[in-house]
């Protein structure tokens, strides 16, 4: 499907723009070889959900279609600037008032797989969960295979640190000279959470290795409050790792994936919330007890300040290039 300009938001320039302005060897965008579809349960709604994620062309970025809604208001693109509700989510709303809602994993998945271009098909306002990772949604994009576009890559390098705070909890984005590394510190009373740390740099495979499979959490004792306010309604112990009322024990038979998956977590809810810049970004950032509200506080700060960012290509070969290795596409492509 292709998307028109007067449909979508977009971050980037025209095409005539950019290939005026690039030279030949530099990184080129990607879609989605073929479409492909899943379906499972809302972690919020508790409602079933079908979705199917198609190629897109060239300079559309991602955007979700509500196929329960007709007309162009089902339209809603994967931006900062239409985050509405960070309510233990991520969630989306467009000019008219139509949302979709925790979008963090899906969008972690698309970019750890490097991909600029996506229509996500949607029968409903809530992703589906799936397992609680980014795991099954990028086992159906090495399924669906990925291709490369004729248009460069936009990347998004961060000139200067911004950083943004509420109480205890900060977010920051700071330079640096090649890719995209992420460092998170969380520190939880609860004895079976802790403390923990993790740093990682988006290159080839890391995230599919060190990320993609750790699942959200929380805690026993939160689950009649969060279904009265209507969340979690679709949490269970297939889809989430429950820590027991005590604070102490994981309640998951099969355990953690990772020794410490919670923190590992907070890096993929990052990933994608930070993805909503619109572009891939180049720098460092660093999150201590940060969440879905204070990443996009984050965004909104770096776009406040036209100092603090430039739009840029990625050279082939260069340190950004290496910082944001992928595996080869399948094929180049004309106009998505």
């Amino acid at each position: 499907m292709k998307i028109n300009k007067t449909d979508v938001v977009t971050t980037f320039k025209s095409s005539a723009e950019a290939k005026a302005s690039v030279e030949t060897n530099v990184i080129r965008q990607r879609t989605l070889k073929t479409a492909i579809g899943c379906s499972g349960v809302g972690l919020h709604s508790g409602a079933k959900v079908t979705m199917v994620l198609l190629p897109a062309a060239a300079d559309s970025g991602i955007v979700f279609r509500r196929t329960d809604i007709a007309g162009r208001g089902a339209y809603v693109p994967a931006l900062w600037s239409n985050v509405g509700d960070t309510r233990m989510n991520t969630c989306l709303t467009n000019q008219d008032g139509i949302h979709v809602g925790t979008v963090e994993h899906l969008l972690s998945a698309l970019a750890g797989s490097g991909i600029d271009n996506c229509v996500i098909e949607i029968n409903g306002p809530e992703v589906p969960v799936m397992d609680g990772s980014a795991a099954p949604f990028l086992f159906l994009i090495e399924c669906a295979g990925t291709i490369e576009q004729t248009e460069p890559r936009r990347a998004i390098r961060v000139l200067k640190r911004v950083s943004v705070t509420d109480g205890d909890k900060t977010a920051t984005l700071s330079p640096a000279a090649g890719g995209f590394r992420l460092n998170f510190h969380i520190d939880f009373a609860s004895a079976a959470i802790g403390q923990q740390s993790f740093s990682v740099a988006l290159n080839r495979g890391t995230f599919k290795a060190e990320i993609s499979r750790a699942r959200t959490f929380g805690f026993e004792h939160e689950v009649a409050y969060l279904r009265a306010n209507g969340l979690a309604r679709g949490g269970s112990l297939d889809n989430a790792v429950v820590i027991d009322s005590t604070g102490t024990r994981v309640l998951n038979d099969d355990g953690l994936r990772y020794g410490d998956e919670f923190v590992r977590h907070k890096i993929l809810d990052a990933v994608g919330d930070l993805f909503l810049a619109g572009a891939p970004l180049l720098g460092v950032y660093d999150g201590v007890r940060s969440g879905h509200a204070l990443n996009n506080q984050l965004l909104r700060a770096l776009f406040a300040d036209q100092t603090a960012w430039a739009y840029t290509t990625i050279a082939a070969g260069s340190a950004a290039a290496q910082g944001l290795a992928l595996a080869a596409p399948d094929k180049l492509v004309v106009n998505g």
